[in-house]
Formats: C-alpha cells, sequence, structure tokens
C-alpha cells in the first residue's frame, strides 16, 4: 500500500487526464461488447425470427430493417469507428500524463539530487544512482502510460460482460466465469512471486551499470595498469547474475502466459460444447451461443492481462520505492536565515575535533589562527586529516567540538551558500565539465572581461598553453577534461578558482599534478595575490610549502608541528626530515639525470 500511495503521489497535477483517459476506455469497452450483441441480434432476428430482446427503440430499429442485411453490416462499422475515437483519445490523454509525470519526476530528483549533503554523494554509487534517475523512471512512465489505464479497461469489460451474460442465460454465464477466480487467484499468486524477482533484476541491472560507469571513468588507468582482463572478468562475472536473474525473471513469465493461456482455451472449449448442447435442445439460439463464444474469450482476456498489469504494477512499485530511497534522504540544510558578514579573512581555530564515524576522530583538538592575506601550509602523510580540516571551512562537514570563527562569526552560524560563495577550492583531482576552456573557468564567477580572464590564466600559467590550441578558449575539453593532460586541467582548476576572486582560497594538493617550473611560476603568481585571499596550501612537496606564513604538521588529526619554515628546519622534527628526504631524493634524480 506504501508503494501505492507513492505511485498515487506523483500523478499529482495529471489526475485528470487520467479520469479522461478511463473514461474514454469505459467508452471504448462499450462499443466493444457491442459487436457481439449487434452479431446476436443479426442472426435470432434479422436472420431468423426469434424477437427481439432489447429496449423498444432498439426492437423497433430492428423490426424496420427488414430484408437489408447491410445495415448490421454498417452498425458494426460505426460501432468500430467510435471504438477507435475512444481508443486514441484514451492512449492521447494516458501518453500526455504520463511523459508529464516522467518530466515532473526527472526534474524533481534531480533537483534533489543537486540538494543532498557532501557525504551522502561521498557514499553514493554513481551507476545506482543514474539507473534511478533513468531505468526507473522510465520504468513507471511506461506503467502510468500504458498499463493503469488498461485497468479501467479491464474493469469496464469484466462488469459489463457480467451483466450482459447473466442477463442473456444464468446458466451459460456461470460455465462462462467458472475459471475467473482460478484466473484471478493465479495472477495474484503470480505477482507477489514476479514482483521480487523484478526487483533482483533492477539491483543486479544497477550493479551492471555501476561497474561499467566506473570502468570507462578510469579507463586510462585500467589501460595503463593493463588491467583489462580483470575488468572483463570482473564485468562478465555481474553480467551472469544479472542474465541469470532474467532468466529466472522469463521463465516465471512463461509459466504464467503458457498456464493462463490453457485455462482460458479449455474455458472456451467447455463454453462452446455446453452452449452447443443447450442450443441442440432449443434452450438457447444460436445467436445467444456466438454471444457467449465470443464474451468468454473477451471476458477471460482482462483477468489474463490482469497478470501482465500486475507485473509491470511489480516493476514500476519496485522503480517507485528505489526513486523514493532517494527521495527520503535529508536535503542538506543551508540555513538561508543565518549571518552573511563581510568576510576578509581572519580565521580561528580552537580546540576542533571532527570524526566521519563515531569513535573515529580524524582531527583532535586543532587551534591555530591566520589573519587576512596570510598563507598557511598544511603537510601530512595521507589520511592525516589535512584535506578534512580545509572541508570544514567550506562547510562540507561540521564539526563537533571546538570553534571556527571568520572574521569573529562562529563558522556555524553562516550561511553555507554565503560561506562557499567566499571558499574557493581546487581539489586534488581537478574535474572538468564536457564545455569550452572558457566556460569551465567562468563556471562560477558568470561573465567576466576577455582582460581579465586572460590575465587570470596567466597567473595559473595556462594562458600561453590555451592560445597554442586551434580554438584557444573556445577548445572543447571533452568529458571530464579527457583532451588535456593533468597538469592543464589542474591549472584550467586553479583559474577557475582564482577568477572568482574569493577572500579564502583552498589548494587542496592541487599543485602536485604540475611540473616543479609551472609550480613555481603559480607560486609567484599567488605570492603576488597574498594581501588579497588567505590561502591554504595542502601539499606533500615541503618546497610547496615554504614560503608559507604558518606551516601545519600534521599526524593522526593532530598538529605536532607550527611554524614557519625557518622556525621548523631548527626543530629538527617531522618537517625537517621530509625536508632532507625529499632534497635527497630530487638530488639523486638530477644527478642520474645528468649522468645519462
Amino acid at each position: 500500500m506504501k508503494s501505492l500511495r507513492i505511485l498515487w503521489s506523483y500523478m499529482a497535477n495529471n489526475r485528470l487526464l487520467y479520469l479522461g483517459a478511463i473514461l474514454s476506455v469505459a467508452l471504448a469497452a462499450l462499443a466493444n461488447i457491442s459487436g457481439p450483441l449487434v452479431i446476436r441480434i443479426t442472426i435470432d432476428s434479422i436472420i431468423g425470427d426469434e424477437p427481439v430482446a432489447a429496449p423498444p427503440l432498439i426492437r423497433s430499429f430492428v423490426e424496420n430493417i427488414g430484408q437489408r442485411f447491410w445495415v448490421p453490416g454498417i452498425v458494426l462499422i460505426a460501432i468500430t469507428v467510435f471504438r477507435g475515437l475512444f481508443m486514441f483519445l484514451r492512449g492521447r490523454l494516458s501518453a500526455q500524463a504520463s511523459e508529464n509525470i516522467a518530466k515532473n519526476l526527472r526534474d524533481r530528483i534531480y533537483d534533489h539530487i543537486q540538494r543532498l549533503p557532501y557525504k551522502y554523494h561521498k557514499e553514493a554509487d554513481t551507476g545506482d544512482l543514474m539507473q534511478r534517475c533513468t531505468s526507473d523512471i522510465d520504468t513507471i512512465r511506461r506503467f502510468l502510460g500504458v498499463q493503469l489505464v488498461e485497468v479501467g479497461s479491464c474493469l469496464s469489460l469484466v462488469l459489463l460482460i457480467t451483466v450482459i451474460m447473466v442477463r442473456a442465460d444464468l446458466r451459460m454465464a456461470l460455465i462462462s466465469m467458472a475459471v475467473v477466480p482460478i484466473l484471478f487467484t493465479f495472477a495474484l499468486v503470480f505477482f507477489r512471486k514476479v514482483k521480487k524477482a523484478f526487483k533482483e533484476a533492477d539491483e543486479t541491472e544497477a550493479q551492471l551499470t555501476s561497474v561499467l560507469q566506473e570502468n570507462l571513468t578510469g579507463i586510462r588507468v585500467v589501460r595503463a595498469f593493463h588491467n583489462q582482463e580483470y575488468e572483463i572478468k570482473r564485468f562478465t562475472a555481474k553480467n551472469e547474475v544479472h542474465r541469470d536473474n532474467v532468466y529466472h525473471l522469463i521463465w516465471l513469465l512463461a509459466v504464467y502466459w503458457s498456464s493462463s493461456d490453457f485455462i482460458a482455451f479449455f474455458q472456451m472449449g467447455v463454453v462452446l460444447v455446453a452452449g452447443a448442447f443447450f442450443a441442440s435442445r432449443g434452450e438457447i439460439t444460436i445467436g445467444t451461443l456466438v454471444l457467449f463464444t465470443s464474451y468468454t474469450g473477451m471476458l477471460l482476456w482482462p483477468v489474463r492481462q490482469l497478470g501482465r498489469i500486475l507485473t509491470d504494477m511489480g516493476k514500476a512499485l519496485v522503480s517507485a520505492e528505489r526513486l523514493q530511497e532517494v527521495f527520503n534522504q535529508p536535503r542538506e540544510v543551508l540555513e538561508e536565515n543565518h549571518k552573511k558578514p563581510v568576510i576578509q579573512g581572519n580565521i580561528v581555530f580552537d580546540n576542533v575535533s571532527f570524526s566521519y564515524e563515531p569513535g573515529h576522530p580524524v582531527l583532535k583538538n586543532v587551534s591555530f589562527t591566520i589573519l587576512p592575506g596570510q598563507t598557511v601550509g598544511i603537510l601530512g602523510h595521507t589520511g592525516s586529516g589535512k584535506s578534512s580540516l580545509v572541508q570544514l571551512l567550506a562547510r562540507l562537514y561540521d564539526y563537533e567540538q571546538g570553534s571556527i570563527k571568520i572574521d569573529g562569526v562562529e563558522l556555524k552560524d553562516i550561511d553555507k551558500r554565503w560561506i562557499r560563495r567566499h571558499v574557493a577550492v581546487v581539489p586534488q583531482e581537478a574535474f572538468l565539465f564536457a564545455k569550452t576552456i572558457k566556460e569551465n573557468i567562468t563556471l562560477a564567477s558568470g561573465a567576466v572581461s576577455d582582460d581579465e580572464l586572460y590575465a587570470i590564466c596567466q597567473e595559473a600559467a595556462i594562458h600561453d598553453v590555451i592560445l597554442s590550441f586551434e580554438k584557444g578558449y573556445d577548445t572543447l575539453v571533452g568529458e571530464r577534461g579527457i583532451s588535456l593532460s593533468g597538469g592543464q586541467k589542474q591549472r584550467v582548476a586553479i583559474a577557475r578558482a582564482l577568477i572568482t576572486h574569493s577572500p579564502i582560497l583552498i589548494f587542496d594538493d592541487s599543485l602536485s599534478a604540475v611540473d616543479t617550473e609551472t609550480e613555481l611560476a603559480i607560486r609567484n603568481a599567488l605570492r603576488k595575490r597574498a594581501q588579497k585571499a588567505t590561502t591554504f596550501l595542502i601539499s606533500h612537496r615541503v618546497s610547496s610549502l615554504s614560503s608559507a606564513d604558518l606551516i601545519l604538521v600534521l599526524e593522526d588529526g593532530e598538529i605536532v608541528e607550527r611554524g614557519t619554515h625557518t622556525e621548523l628546519m631548527a626543530q629538527n622534527g617531522t618537517y625537517r626530515r621530509i625536508w632532507d628526504i625529499q632534497n635527497r631524493l630530487e638530488a639523486e634524480l638530477l644527478l642520474q639525470k645528468v649522468g645519462d
């Protein structure tokens, strides 16, 4: 029932269209059942001499036909035309409603996904999420566009045919409807069984999509490590599981349709034999026999269709549940009524602690102060908490203990949208959209002049590279910036951050993908901007941090050393040890290059 309520809620604003479609199929059903009645009257009362068992108007019309046998043919043609018109109207209305619903669902889920917290996207399976946004919505669209209205058609046919058959001959009506309860029960049992099978098939298809999406995204890594065979085996294993689930589903469908076919044709045979027996004894007319033979097929068809409708409904309900799982994810609270202070970049961390999971702290009692325009360098091994620390500044996560103040205002009291407009982040893995270089750089800044764009790109040491391309700034970079090298992508991402003129800049190990000469050029450009923005530099290269006003060394979420480059070198601690190791390695590489 919960899933049905979900589907019902999706139909909001389109229910009148569905009402019109259901009325159309009801009128089409009325036209459909009129055909056998016309044939019965033709056989019994026009060709034969049986009195017409019909309302006075129809009886008078039949009595005046005489020997004009073409009249019933014209009536049947008219009935067919009307049925066609009503079926067209039904298709038009239901298609319009279902397409509206599908569009609304796509818009709604895309909007909802954009507003989910950063933590959800870090943990979500991208392939599965894409499956929900595309295949699941399409499954719902097909059910609401075809099968839902068929429910009205089936109910109309069953009700009208039952009434006419009972009025025509009770014994034949009971014989004709004998297997209806059996078929109905069979359909219900089948529905329960097939719903689980459809869910398993959908889940394995989502897993298959995830593997494919992951492989295509990381195709460079796969090729670089000659890992194609492993990826093929992994995909094949998932594909076999999906195939087996689909085989099971097809087997269930085959069992249902073959069994229901046997029951339906057996019932039609019983009706034909019983009707022939009663007709031979004069208890029913030949026209009545034809009527019941026709109506038995028309009655059993919607009951059998119930299985298909319930099958598609099972798929739609599973898809609705999967969509609702996404809709039920709480949106990020943006706190629009929070403060929007003027941000200059004075940042104070006071005993800040943070953990992704309870009992596993990533940051422990972190404290430091940065003045506007200063640069702070953060050094530490992988997993020491460097990236987590700066993610707190953009409020991608909220700290649990302690205090972070920006220009004297508690960070948790600042509107999230506001702080994110004033914090520009260059991530370790630069992500570019399948747009032009110019569109990627101006993504967050809107319209900027060409002179400003060129100046920023010169600071990011990418301007000359862009001009070397045939289309310059209008060069399409391809999906995820695949047409650019790693260093070029990183410099475009740096330009994208610089052009926002944010008072707080965060470089999350984003200089690691550029060569030493380019890094030096970027660092010199950043020094010229020193008074314009408070800058965080996260890096594994000690040389990248040496000019920072304050350097923090993190180990297991704690600050173990702090100071300037000169002060830390004098301490002979972790910083000095890493500096010596990196300088020794660089010297060895230089000697090796000279030797070669």
